[in-house]
């Protein structure tokens, strides 16, 4: 079993021709990492990727993640709408040991709430080794949106963010032991899965 105190590793991907390109400044990662390091209280050590929309290339920096860099969860922005050059969840069902088909109907469901168009986003989740891929949106909001969920003008959850299920799917996968911060996020497990650091 892991060391609660060891960094748990996590990959954060950006994916968009013109960011990597240098096109225009690169806002996905940022607001990866900013989410992330509010949202759990473990130490994390971020592997980042910053590629454009190339099936292969997505492909291979997924594995890598996964299979070398050894991340425990792996988070992807972009590429997830209809167009021609959005090729993320293919690659992504490319490199997947299993489906978790949840993870996108919520977020479409969050979405849904702000926007008609979010019907048209294709974001998929899965399972590889002892790692889960997720899909975010392009849009740093959007994503805070989807990994949060929605809350009332009183602070109470609304609609679930998916990011409420990540911690337990990776205890149950056989990753390492992800601690939320429940005011951004309130992390949920059964009872019997909930262990004591203090």
């Amino acid at each position: 079993m892991s060391n609660p105190y060891d960094p748990v590793r996590i990959g954060i991907v950006s994916i968009s021709d013109r960011a990597s390109g240098g096109v225009y400044e690169d806002k996905g990662l940022p607001a990866l990492r900013d989410w992330m390091g509010r949202a759990l209280k473990n130490p994390l050590a971020f592997e980042e990727r910053l590629i454009p929309d190339d099936e292969a290339q997505i492909r291979t920096a997924l594995t890598e993640l996964v299979d070398i860099a050894g991340c425990a969860l792996v988070l992807t922005t972009g590429g997830t709408g209809p167009a021609p050059r959005d090729v993320t969840p293919e690659a992504t069902l490319a490199v997947a040991d299993k489906v978790m088909p949840g993870f996108g109907e919520q977020m479409r469901q969050i979405s849904l709430h702000f926007v008609p168009t979010a019907i048209l986003s294709r974001q998929v989740a899965v399972i590889r080794g002892k790692c889960l891929v997720i899909n975010l949106p392009g849009q740093p909001k959007s994503i805070a949106e989807t990994l949060e969920g929605l809350k009332d003008a009183q602070g109470q959850q609304v609609v679930p963010g998916i990011f409420a299920a990540v911690p337990y799917c990776i205890d149950l996968i056989g990753g390492p032991y992800l601690e939320g911060n429940d005011e951004v996020c309130k992390v949920w497990r059964p009872k019997a899965a909930i262990r004591s650091f203090g």
